[in-house]
């Protein structure tokens, strides 16, 4: 009789088209995923794939298994959850920020597992954008990100943890000639820009929309970490969020600078399917920012 593991791998085959990316959420290579499928459908009874050179496709038997399949990974997860005298147990697939895992998703992280020792919580570090996707074809329980720039499936949701307001900061020492005023300091001086296709690219955007300043774009980078240190050595300036838990005001290598005018937050929260197993889990983690302002 298949295991629970290897009902997952279909589910992840099904959702990812291909035995390699089924393979690589749970640490196995294709080949092992594909005789893991062999042995399902033996003893199904049933082939439940179309199978390429490249990706495989649920054929009609494959499509119905699919949604039993499903259902016996809640309800064992949900058993799993629900054991142990109320404690969450089993395990929590999450996504998220590599900024976020920096401030105040840390500190509830360690809570809710310092609370739920037998709660497993497997992160993987990546971008908001590359989230949404793993989350709804159930790859992800569930993920840390920006708040979307868009209208997401009805199948998903979105709670708000915390905000991050978005601000400029400028190096102590720089290597240029640095204003005094601030928007003469975005129009002059080197900008380091966030990635324009990433969410927060697009409140980067929003803020210099409200400040009314055209840049000179220097550098274009897809992490905070990495603009932030660019700027400490001297190298230009940006707009980034004020990470939550970091003091830059005690920075000895840059400074934060007012934007007049500008009222922009990069709000950080916890993207979800609408309905999904792992829900007691996720609940305990959102329960720990209840009364943080959001904006």
């Amino acid at each position: 009789m298949s295991s629970i593991r290897t009902l997952r791998l279909f589910v992840a085959a099904a959702r990812g088209g291909s035995f390699a990316s089924a393979g690589k959420s749970l640490g196995l290579s294709a080949a092992a995923v594909g005789l893991r499928m062999k042995a399902l459908e033996a003893d199904l009874g049933v082939a439940l794939f179309d199978r390429g050179p490249r990706s495989v496709v649920l054929n009609r038997a494959g499509r119905g298994a699919l949604a039993g399949a499903e259902e016996v990974i809640a309800r064992y997860e949900a058993l799993s959850a629900t054991a142990g005298e109320g404690a969450l147990a089993g395990t929590l697939v999450m996504g998220a920020l590599v900024s976020a895992l920096m401030g105040a998703f840390a500190d509830a992280l360690w809570a809710v597992r310092r609370s739920h020792p037998r709660l497993d919580v497997r992160l993987f570090a990546g971008k908001s954008r590359d989230f949404a996707a793993r989350v709804a074809g159930g790859e992800l329980d569930a993920a840390i990100v920006v708040r979307p720039p868009y209208r997401l499936a009805a199948s998903l949701a979105w709670t708000p943890l915390y905000a991050e307001p978005m601000v400029m900061i400028v190096p102590r020492r720089p290597h240029f000639a640095l204003p005094r005023a601030a928007r003469r300091i975005l129009a002059e001086a080197p900008f380091i820009r966030f990635d324009r296709d990433a969410w927060t690219g697009y409140l980067v955007r929003r803020a210099l929309r409200q400040a009314g300043v055209e840049v000179r774009d220097d550098m274009e980078l897809d992490s905070v970490e990495a603009i932030v240190e660019l700027v400490r050595g001297g190298y230009g300036v940006s707009i980034v969020p004020q990470l939550a838990n970091v003091d830059w005001s005690a920075d000895r290598a840059l400074r934060i600078v007012p934007l007049p005018g500008v009222d922009v937050a990069r709000e950080v929260g916890l993207l979800e399917r609408s309905s999904h197993a792992r829900m007691p889990a996720t609940a305990a983690i959102k329960a720990c920012f209840v009364g943080r302002p959001v904006r």
